[in-house]
């Protein structure tokens, strides 16, 4: 049996199936395919039975206008549908399914699903066989998700599930949620969760966070620290730049996917150990350490001729 939204992702276009109108300018157009429905733009009208039935990848005429016809890639689908909250942008969330090593048949907590746009790309690393447990405050915001992830699988996944509730509040009285392999967290104040996280995660097991700003960032990291269960925190930012290529005129765009946020990473330590010291000195000033005196003013004349 093939895993879950794999029949969507190739062979004949058939009712339900999305398709990706890209015209010459780039401009692109996403629509789901019914039998006997239309599309308009101003440049024409497309039906939808000339799609249905055949190969992605053709060119369609919509009026004088030529359309490259395409499923959307995961990527594009996450970036134009329907939002509640903001999405974790692709480039983010690739590095979270990577840095955070997470695996098919893996169990994973996930708090925060705005849009359902990271939950997308866990549910296609854990496989069907895996679990992805995710938990959203906002009852308009899970519901957005449930949407969005339900359209571009075609249906249910079977390894998700949504619990509309507080991530510190619900995740201890889940009797599915013990001995977790990962947790991911996009909210506002992650280092309030870190108890719960800590007894979900088994040892050896990692949490990512995904972060908006550097001071959430500088708590966070502290608070994994403090917490005296996980290693020490790793933190980056990915930056994403495109380059034009153009027989010999090779340069950088001049446009870049810059912040979108920070992530954080760190691994839960067996029960009763203590994690090794820093051997790293912090710089001057990063803890909030009074400054040196400035120098005494000086008080003999001023003497051109001296240095």
């Amino acid at each position: 049996m093939p895993p879950t939204g794999a029949g969507r992702r190739r062979g004949a276009l058939q009712p339900g199936d999305q398709v990706q109108l890209t015209d010459p300018k780039g401009r692109m157009h996403t629509i789901t395919l019914e039998a006997g429905k239309q599309f308009h733009t101003h440049k024409g009208i497309l039906e939808h039975d000339a799609l249905l039935g055949g190969p992605e990848g053709v060119v369609v005429a919509i009026g004088s206008t030529s359309y490259l016809a395409l499923r959307p890639l995961l990527s594009d689908y996450v970036l134009s549908m329907p939002r509640g909250a903001q999405v974790v942008y692709p480039k983010d969330a690739g590095q979270v399914v990577q840095m955070a090593d997470v695996f098919p048949g893996a169990h994973v907590v996930e708090a925060g699903v705005g849009s359902g746009a990271l939950s997308m790309s866990l549910l296609r690393a854990v496989g069907d066989t895996g679990r992805l447990s995710s938990f959203e405050r906002r009852p308009e915001f899970a519901e957005i998700a449930v949407r969005n992830v339900e359209r571009f699988f075609g249906g249910p996944h079977p390894a998700w599930s949504v619990t509309v509730g507080d991530l510190a509040q619900a995740l201890p009285t889940s009797q599915d949620d013990h001995d977790v392999d990962r947790v991911v967290l996009d909210m506002l104040a992650p280092w309030e969760v870190l108890d719960a996280v800590s007894a979900a995660l088994r040892p050896g097991g990692l949490v990512c966070c995904y972060l908006a700003t550097t001071t959430q960032l500088s708590r966070t990291v502290e608070g994994l620290r403090e917490h005296g269960t996980f290693t020490e925190p790793q933190s980056w930012e990915a930056l994403v730049r495109g380059w034009h290529v153009e027989g010999l005129a090779v340069r950088p765009e001049h446009r870049m996917v810059g912040h979108t946020g920070f992530l954080c990473t760190a691994r839960r330590l067996a029960d009763g150990v203590e994690p090794p010291v820093r051997r790293r000195r912090p710089s001057k000033g990063a803890y909030g350490e009074p400054a040196a005196e400035a120098p005494a003013p000086r008080t003999e004349p001023f003497r051109p001729d001296l240095p």
